[in-house]
């Protein structure tokens, strides 16, 4: 079967030009079907990158095929081109053209194309590196003896690398924490793999992390961290989700160390052995995206394998607690329960409140049994306010709990919601639902893809992950204004039931798994 053409109405992304099957003769082609809300799809760019480092006979295309309104807007798929740093072309696929074209199913889906245009197989799921990289040696020198084989590397005219970083204080800050008693902000940094520790008008009072993407323990000025999301404080130490590292990290802000206390680290092979990183428990974990403390536990929402997780703190021993590690929406008792990717979690002393976010739900958890509190499937979304039961939100990140309510970052909506826990009902506070930057009247306000809440001296500061900046509502003046950081301003109905199965392989995917039995 010879590849598909792309249809030539659609836009593509992070290149100059747009290409036709015909122009990438000569190489290997994996389309990399994707949606960037999905956290499989985020789990495979590593693997992209290592594919696309080690075999210059391969290029990647992205075919961004979005779930969500949201996703389907060229300006936000370049938001997560830049934030997850992809070195590839992307073609917008919001009308699934290039999807069912070649018959995909789910996210994220790859298919390889030979030098020749004939599709070699296709195959879903995490782990396309090891799948590929055992036997696409043999395919290059197959298709090399045959003539058909070009074995310079092409190079894409990509975004420059001055339109990559953010020209702000911070890039795709993720979540935020308050130190209530030492009235103090940590947000984490993102993009620039560090925390800021911050006063409430935004001075600088500390930064845990070198700034360098990577795993390294020690001084606050030692030590790494890649793409750090939620925290939780327990009283002298700071408690961080390491998410892109899958790990747990503490920093202890009295002696301004820190240390990994939960976590894997996935040493490269290709680097000599190192001194070993002294941590409590190193059992697996898959994208930690936020923290906090209920009782004698940290509670962790672990976005990768859809589940609430929890770490006992006085011997840091990590063990699951919510959900079956099957993604859906089905309450229950909690280890019973299917979850979807939980990405912020919060609590009101008694119960647990966390955003399942591809299912666009708000749910609780109280005495070991999961509710479903706002949100009815994983694709049913929207921007309604009112009861629990009609509210629908689009893929919301961030959770806070504060004065009876549960106040929301409806991410992709753009808004802060308030859901009232007495009288269940939704209501907008801030923000319009058109992406942008305003300040001015909380509902004139406009946001990018907010992600993070916490409430310190009455007001509610939010991680605007896309405008690269903290807000701040102010709930008695219903206002948003725009933190200054140290001294600087800052400017679908389609695919399977669930996000990242490994559907069949077919052609040279399914001859690769066979040889594995």
């Amino acid at each position: 079967m010879l590849a598909p053409e792309f249809p030539p109405d659609l836009d593509w992304l992070n290149t100059d030009r747009k290409y036709a099957i015909a122009d990438l003769r000569g190489k290997f082609v994996l389309l990399d079907f994707w949606t960037y809300g999905c956290i499989n799809c985020i789990h495979v760019i590593p693997e992209l990158k290592r594919l696309e480092e080690k075999y210059p006979e391969l290029i990647v295309i992205g075919v961004h095929s979005a779930k969500f309104v949201n996703e389907r807007e060229s300006a936000n798929i370049e938001e997560a081109i830049l934030k997850y740093d992809l070195r590839h072309p992307v073609i917008v696929d919001s009308e699934f053209k290039v999807w069912d074209a070649y018959s995909i199913n789910a996210w994220p889906s790859f298919v390889l194309i030979a030098p020749d245009g004939e599709v070699l197989g296709k195959t879903s799921g995490e782990g396309i590196f090891e799948r590929l990289d055992p036997v696409l040696p043999g395919l290059i020198g197959e298709y090399d003896r045959r003539g058909l084989l070009n074995r310079d590397r092409m190079r894409f005219a990509l975004l420059k690398e001055t339109d990559r970083a953010p020209q702000g204080f911070l890039a795709f800050p993720g979540k935020i924490c308050e130190d209530t008693p030492g009235k103090r902000l940590f947000v984490s940094d993102s993009n620039h793999n560090r925390i800021l520790v911050l006063s409430p008008d935004g001075a600088i009072l500390d930064v845990i992390g070198s700034g360098l993407q990577g795993t390294q323990d020690g001084s606050f000025y030692e030590a790494s961290f890649f793409w750090p999301q939620g925290m939780v404080l327990d009283e002298d130490h700071l408690y961080i989700a390491d998410t892109d590292n899958n790990l747990i990290r503490r920093a202890d802000l009295r002696l301004k160390m820190v240390e990994t206390v939960a976590g894997r680290v996935m040493q490269d092979s290709s680097k000599p052995p190192g001194p070993s990183i002294p941590r409590r428990d190193d059992t697996p974990i898959s994208s930690p995206w936020d923290l906090t403390i209920l009782g004698d536990w940290i509670y962790i929402a672990m976005a990768g394998t859809h589940q609430i997780w929890r770490m006992n703190r006085m011997t840091l021993k990590i063990e699951p607690y919510a959900g079956t590690g099957r993604e859906g929406i089905i309450d229950g008792l909690a280890a019973q329960a299917n979850l979807a990717q939980p990405s912020g979690i919060t609590t009101d002393g008694h119960a647990l409140y966390f955003a399942d976010s591809e299912a666009s739900a708000i749910k609780s958890i109280e005495d070991d049994v999961v509710v479903t509190l706002i949100g009815t499937g994983l694709f049913d979304f929207g921007d309604e306010d009112g009861p629990f039961e009609q509210a629908k939100l689009q893929h919301p990140l961030g959770v806070l709990y504060h004065d009876g309510a549960i106040y929301i970052a409806d991410t992709y909506n753009h808004k802060i919601k308030r859901a009232d826990l007495s009288s269940k009902t939704v209501v907008t506070v801030a923000g319009m639902g058109k992406p942008g930057h305003k300040d001015g009247p909380a509902l004139e306000a406009e946001l990018r893809e907010p992600s993070g809440l916490a409430f310190l001296n009455g007001r509610i500061y939010i991680a605007d992950t896309n405008n690269h900046q903290i807000r701040i509502y102010d709930p008695a003046a219903a206002t948003v204004s725009t933190l200054e950081i140290g001294g600087q301003k800052g400017p679908a109905t389609k695919g399977c039931e669930l996000c990242g199965v490994r559907a069949a392989d077919t052609g040279i995917f399914a001859k690769m798994r066979g040889s594995k039995r």
